[in-house]
């Protein structure tokens, strides 16, 4: 379902910062995608781009098993912008030379630009700009036809461009926040560069993608998988927009929801929505399916695999069905990808779940998005803010936020203690300050003193975190009253646990939830 007349194509090599990249250019109202390294040149002429963004990476050119990309990328005749890696093999590829440096630049550096044209336009000449560099190689000799455009302590060649195609390279990260002229830098590219129009909105979005929904669909029928979680919400007024009475939304209770969730997801569409929604209760069928499961990527699959299952048993009840619609994003899609035949950063149960052969062919119209795109989609559909606004909660629910095995009694447990973390964030007001907040309970017991006697059981981890679009994430800096409110309750409130702790791990290195 391409949809997109004109985009920005971002070639991974394996930076932790490469989806940030596409987060400044969809800020530019420009569209892009990311695609890994390998990416055969036919298809990328197939995708035919703007412009082309050679990614960060961790690997060095000189490694064994380097990941390269074609080098006929260069004579296919559109901009092309080389970042740290992505600047290094674009040397090495065109004829310059890449060697150890004698200093490795990580971290802050000041860049002193000579050439204010090209990604540097607007920009002055005559004093340093902070920019953040994260490499141990460095350009020693440019190619035939470039030119130096910046300079920095290290970096002789911070910044380069050829003087007759539209071909540049930065040593250092233009998409980090660190980088105050980065987004100066970006926007250069994509608009002086590539010629792009900042015509990437949401209302656009609409348009073209309820379009592009009736054709591929016409008068066939549509069932979506409904969690009453934003993406689906929003997937589901979309498809609806788009075939009315055709659709019909699907809610299963997997029995690894909230306490009262289930309950208050079908008042909230029966109520305020028009949608078709029928409700299944498949809670014994999940726990049973997850009994004696412990590997977080077979608990994974094994509810993908038990969704897949009962929407087709439900699209049979119904008659004639020809599609699933879902919500999947961008980050599902990203995380679900292996990079250079490493194991993925985990299987998203709505992508690494499916079967290879499933009845139903997928409509999924997010599918391109980051979650704070399809927060501002939704309030273009005309949902209400409780739906658009509400904290994300994982497809395979609380099944993936208990480590190890899922027993009844233990989801009793954390959904006691969920409360407790959701009824405090909001009595606080912190609830729409965070990205999330969530109680984990950890496979280990700790030694306690409970009314003067010793006990010995659960730990419970809190989980709360910044982000914008779950790519990158940073832990909460709660105030102290709140956490400590948090963990007398549980504690207090909650039987079987005698201590919390708080996660302080950013994304990367750490994922947001636990499996």
């Amino acid at each position: 379902m391409n949809i997109h007349n004109e985009k920005i194509l971002i070639l991974d090599f394996g930076s932790q910062t490469t989806q940030l990249i596409a987060r400044r250019i969809r800020e530019q109202k420009v569209y892009c995608e990311i695609h890994p390294f390998s990416t055969p040149l036919a298809e990328i002429k197939k995708m035919n781009p703007a412009g082309i963004i050679l990614s960060g990476g961790p690997r060095s050119v000189f490694d064994d098993d380097a990941p390269h990309s074609d080098p006929a990328l260069f004579d296919l005749g559109i901009p092309i912008l080389g970042i740290c890696y992505g600047a290094q093999l674009m040397m090495q590829q065109l004829g310059g030379k890449v060697e150890k440096a004698d200093k490795r630049e990580f971290g802050k550096a000041e860049l002193t630009i000579k050439d204010t044209d090209g990604i540097f336009a607007g920009l002055t000449s005559d004093t340093g700009h902070q920019v953040w560099m994260s490499h141990g190689d460095r350009i020693e000799m440019i190619p035939e036809g470039f030119k130096t455009t910046a300079e920095s302590g290290h970096s002789p060649y911070a910044a380069l461009r050829h003087t007759s195609k539209s071909f540049v390279a930065v040593q250092f990260h233009p998409e980090v926040v660190h980088t105050l002229i980065g987004n100066d830098i970006l926007r250069n590219f994509i608009f002086d560069l590539c010629k792009c129009s900042p015509s990437w909105t949401m209302s656009s979005f609409i348009e073209s993608t309820v379009q592009a929904v009736r054709e591929k669909v016409g008068d066939a029928r549509v069932i979506c998988a409904l969690s009453g979680g934003v993406d689906s919400s929003v997937v589901a007024a979309l498809v609806h927009r788009a075939i009315g009475d055709q659709l019909t939304c699907i809610y299963v209770n997997n029995g690894l929801m909230r306490i009262g969730e289930s309950e208050a997801i079908l008042k909230f569409f029966r109520d305020k929505t028009q949608l078709s929604v029928v409700d299944v209760d498949a809670s014994e069928f999940f726990l049973a399916e997850l009994d004696g499961v412990l590997d977080p990527e077979i608990k994974r699959k094994r509810i993908g695999l038990g969704f897949i299952k009962i929407f087709e048993e439900e699209a049979a009840k119904l008659g004639e069905v020809n599609y699933l619609a879902q919500g999947t994003l961008y980050p599902d899609v990203i995380e679900s990808v292996s990079f250079m035949g490493e194991a993925p950063i985990k299987s998203h149960h709505n992508v690494g779940g499916l079967p290879d052969v499933m009845k139903l062919d997928l409509i999924e119209p997010l599918r391109e998005l980051f979650k704070d795109e399809v927060r501002v989609l939704g309030l273009e559909l005309g949902l209400p803010e409780e739906a658009v606004y509400r904290q994300p909660f994982p497809g395979p629910g609380l099944g993936i936020r208990i480590m190890g095995e899922v027993s009844r009694e233990r989801l009793d447990i954390l959904r006691q203690a969920d409360v407790i973390v959701l009824e405090e964030m909001k009595k606080s007001g912190w609830y729409r300050k965070v990205w999330q907040s969530f109680a984990v309970l950890l496979p280990i017991q700790t030694v306690g003193v409970m009314g003067d006697g010793r006990t010995y059981e659960n730990v419970i981890a809190l989980r709360c975190v910044d982000s914008r679009d779950a790519m990158t994430a940073d832990w909460s800096k709660l105030p102290y009253d709140i956490l400590g409110s948090i963990s007398s309750r549980i504690i207090n409130e909650v039987r079987g646990v005698n201590r919390v702790v708080y996660d302080i791990s950013s994304k990367p290195p750490a994922t947001i939830e636990w499996e």
